[in-house]
C-alpha cells in the first residue's frame, strides 16, 4: 500500500512549487499574479460570470473570490454591470485591458507549463491528469451535506 502521509507531502509540495514558479513567471513577463490569471480565465469563458461561478470553478470561498474580483476590478482589468437577471449579482466582464492582458499571459502560462512537465510523456500525463480529476470529484462528492430520506 503506497505511504499517505508520502504521497500527501508530495503532492502539495509539488503544487506550492509548481504555482511558484508559474506566478513568478506571470509576474515577471506580464505583471500579472497567477491568483488573478485563473478567475481573468474563467471571465473570459463564461458568457453571464459571476462571482459565484468564479468561486465555484476555483474551489474557494464566495468572500475571497469578491475581494479577489474587487483587486483585478481596480486594475482595469475587469468590470461589474448588473446582473438583468438577479439583483443581488453582477456580472463580470475583462475590459479590453484585460483581454490584451490575459492573451499575453495564457502565453507565458501554456510556456511555463510545457516546461514545467517536460520530463513526462504525453501518455503519462493524461493519466495523471484523470486521477487528478477523479480524486477531486470523489472529494466534492464526500463535501456534500447528506440528506436524510
Amino acid at each position: 500500500m503506497a505511504d499517505l502521509r508520502e504521497l500527501f507531502s508530495d503532492l502539495v509540495r509539488f503544487e506550492t512549487e509548481l504555482w511558484d514558479a508559474v506566478d513568478e513567471r506571470l509576474r515577471t513577463e506580464v505583471d500579472l499574479p497567477l491568483s488573478w490569471f485563473e478567475p481573468m480565465l474563467i471571465m473570459d469563458q463564461l458568457a453571464a460570470c459571476r462571482v459565484h461561478d468564479i468561486a465555484e470553478a476555483l474551489s474557494i470561498t464566495v468572500g475571497g473570490t469578491s475581494k479577489l474580483v474587487d483587486r483585478i476590478e481596480s486594475a482595469g482589468l475587469c468590470e461589474r454591470r448588473p446582473n438583468p437577471g438577479d439583483r443581488r449579482s453582477s456580472l463580470i466582464t475583462l475590459t479590453v485591458a484585460g483581454r490584451k492582458q490575459l492573451t499575453a499571459a495564457t502565453a507565458e502560462f501554456d510556456d511555463e507549463m510545457a516546461q514545467q512537465f517536460a520530463a513526462l510523456p504525453t501518455s503519462t500525463l493524461d493519466r495523471f491528469h484523470a486521477v487528478l480529476r477523479r480524486l477531486r470529484s470523489t472529494s466534492r462528492i464526500h463535501d456534500q451535506p447528506t440528506t436524510s430520506r
